[in-house]
């Protein structure tokens, strides 16, 4: 299991700032509506009842199992497919909870659930595999959205989640793929529609290019949620060809 760095303590500037938030608008949580301090989305009992990932899950994906599997092992999805990423680690399962709350900050715009969901996140940094990462301080890299996308919402999910995480893990977050194409909507595609679909939708920023003159070893992919990996791989694919030796991929939840 990877040693991670504690969750840093807040100065007394923001606790006091905290606690005005608080007596202003008093905090419930997101799923029982109980009274919450220091600004908090989720109690502690809500929080702890969301399925964590858990062994078995394939090792390429995140994808659970039921039943007892030895030794680690691909998923008949992912069986005999070749990805741009080295692999992909949800913190959570499916569940509806946490779907909703991915919705609610996507969808409703409630900005602030993206410090819970991005310490929901820092969950999957125990899986040992992504210790190199955290070691060699490689950038935290969100899924881009399209501008046309990003105009309407205002902010990008993915990124939000990534500052809430970088200040959790002290990783930095690096804007390295730009989305240069409206792609349709991935829901009802298959995962063959899907990556054809997604083909020549991104590239690399001059952030990107910088960085990599620089710091070429790896970086991490961060999103919401993965569901076929399609986007994920397409982004990684596009980071691998600019020069990222390595990437890996942290969600919070397998789709």
């Amino acid at each position: 299991m990877t040693t991670l760095p504690p969750i840093p303590e807040p100065g007394v500037c923001k606790r006091w700032f905290s606690r005005c938030l608080d007596l202003l608008y008093p905090p419930v949580c997101a799923f029982c509506e109980s009274g919450l301090t220091h600004g908090r989305s989720l109690c502690d009992d809500c929080r702890g009842d969301l399925p964590r990932l858990a062994e078995p899950f394939c090792k390429t994906c995140g994808e659970m199992f039921p039943g007892l599997i030895d030794g680690p092992f691909a998923c008949p999805n992912c069986h005999n497919l070749s990805f741009s990423f080295e692999f992909a680690r949800p913190a959570l399962e499916r569940d509806d909870r946490t779907l909703d709350l991915i919705h609610r900050l996507k969808y409703r715009r409630e900005i602030h659930l993206a410090r819970e969901l991005g310490q929901l996140a820092r969950e999957s940094f125990h899986d040992p595999r992504l210790a190199p990462a955290v070691e060699g301080k490689w950038p935290l890299i969100p899924v881009p959205l399209h501008h046309k996308r990003l105009r309407h919402r205002h902010f990008n999910q993915a990124e939000e989640i990534s500052l809430a995480l970088s200040r959790l893990i002290g990783l930095p977050v690096l804007k390295a793929l730009h989305r240069r194409r409206k792609t349709e909507t991935q829901t009802l595609l298959s995962r063959k529609q899907r990556m054809e679909n997604l083909r020549g939708a991104f590239t690399v920023t001059r952030h990107g290019r910088n960085w990599v003159g620089n710091q070429p070893h790896g970086a991490i992919l961060i999103d919401d949620v993965l569901t076929t990996g399609s986007t994920v791989n397409e982004c990684a694919k596009t980071l691998r060809q600019a020069g990222f030796k390595k990437v890996f991929v942290v969600t919070v939840m397998r789709g």
